[in-house]
């Protein structure tokens, strides 16, 4: 870095976390940090050294190159340290980036390429099922394209009969305007599917009535699968070799809620899957109208009342209770492959000079991905849902 050093850059992303305010995550905390839970990143990878994840990450699995053997804790693209930290980032110290479930496991399985993208559903599957396998209560999906896998689906039914949450992003709006609909696999029956909320959403104090149209990202796909909310904007990330960036999509709302159910499965360590699901709607903030709805689900998730509320117990997941029967993608695609992703990281060589630049000493200015991005992962029809902004200089900002 130029003119900065690690403890600003972590004292900076600290300082720039708003949605563990906006979740009440100490609160939380004083009930449950998710320890003793083991969490699955399905992803491009978790960078195992970054100062808030080390002693976080679990040996894993590389199913892009099974030859490597770096256990999928090597992430050449950055988005699924992102993912991991925002989950289960380290709260030992005062700076750095925090988890909203700093005591849980982050088990890294790499299937996204190092142009973030996954060609075969069918190693999607595999890593759900490999995850299963290897003990994890919950497994986080910030990834997904268009169409409907049975690959998948069978490998979804595998972790639902081991008791075990599945949270994916609903996906993202992105240069293909004709996706309208829950991208795959987070609309199959079960899966708990993550809108994103904009910076709207940092508000203590709204009517939700009044401003519930303000409070969704623009960029979030949404339908009638959507089923929980949270922030998907403005939000600093742990990045590969030790520094952080701002990230926005559903991606990274996602873990956001998969951490929330990790609080939830510590604190509640025999509950049920089903159990653990029907909290988190259950107790969710409503948004939009009276109950669930196709924009919001049932609400922004609420980890606080989560582990708090007295609820009575269910005898199956609601999402599958209440789902109808799921139809065939009227548009078959011939042949196992369904290739689409996002576009190549971009070198982030000055994005990093200017930020360290103004953390020496040019004065605090505000973090903006609305103002202009520099650097953004825009995702197509199959790969990770987000978006991955830099930060200029008001002066220098442009767009991909």
């Amino acid at each position: 870095m130029v003119g900065g050093s690690p403890a600003a850059w972590g004292d900076e992303a600290r300082s720039e976390q708003w949605q563990l305010g906006a979740l009440d995550a100490r609160d939380a905390w004083k009930v449950s940090t998710g320890k003793g839970v083991i969490v699955a990143v399905i992803d491009s990878g978790v960078d195992a050294s970054h100062p808030d994840l080390e002693g976080q990450v679990l040996p894993g699995v590389d199913l892009v190159d099974p030859g490597a053997g770096d256990l999928g804790q090597v992430d050449p693209v950055g988005h699924g340290t992102t993912v991991a930290a925002l989950i289960a980032g380290s709260n030992q110290d005062s700076s750095g980036a925090e988890g909203i479930a700093p005591g849980a496991k982050i088990l890294p399985i790499r299937v996204l390429d190092k142009a973030n993208k996954y060609d075969d559903p069918g190693v999607i599957a595999q890593a759900v099922r490999w995850a299963v396998d290897h003990k994890a209560a919950v497994i986080n999906l910030s990834l997904g394209g268009a169409l409907r896998s049975e690959a998948i689906a069978g490998a979804l039914q595998y972790a639902a009969a081991h008791d075990v949450v599945v949270v994916a992003c609903t996906g993202n709006i992105a240069t293909d305007t004709s996706i309208h609909q829950v991208w795959y696999p987070a609309r199959e029956p079960g899966v708990v599917a993550v809108a994103g909320l904009g910076a709207q959403a940092k508000a203590k104090s709204r009517d939700a009535g009044a401003q519930s149209a303000d409070l969704l990202w623009s960029g979030s796909l949404t339908g009638p699968e959507t089923v929980l909310a949270a922030p998907a904007v403005n939000l600093t990330g742990a990045k590969p070799g030790g520094g952080y960036w701002q990230v926005q999509g559903t991606s990274f709302a996602a873990p956001l809620v998969a951490g929330a159910a990790s609080l939830v499965r510590a604190r509640f360590p025999r509950m049920s899957a089903a159990n653990v699901i029907n909290r988190l709607i259950g107790t969710a903030k409503d948004l939009g109208p009276k109950g669930r709805d196709d924009r919001f689900g049932y609400g922004e998730v609420d980890p606080v009342a989560a582990l708090r509320t007295e609820l009575g117990e269910v005898g199956e997941n609601p999402l599958t209770a209440e789902a109808e029967p799921v139809q065939a993608d009227p548009t078959p695609v011939e042949g196992p492959m369904r290739p689409g992703g996002a576009a190549p990281m971009p070198s982030s060589s000055s994005a990093d000079r200017e930020l360290a630049q103004r953390l020496a000493g040019d004065g605090r200015e505000e973090l903006s991905a609305v103002a202009g991005l520099t650097a953004m992962l825009l995702i197509l029809m199959a790969g990770a849902a987000g978006v991955l902004v830099h930060n200029n200089r008001r002066r220098g900002r442009h767009s991909l």
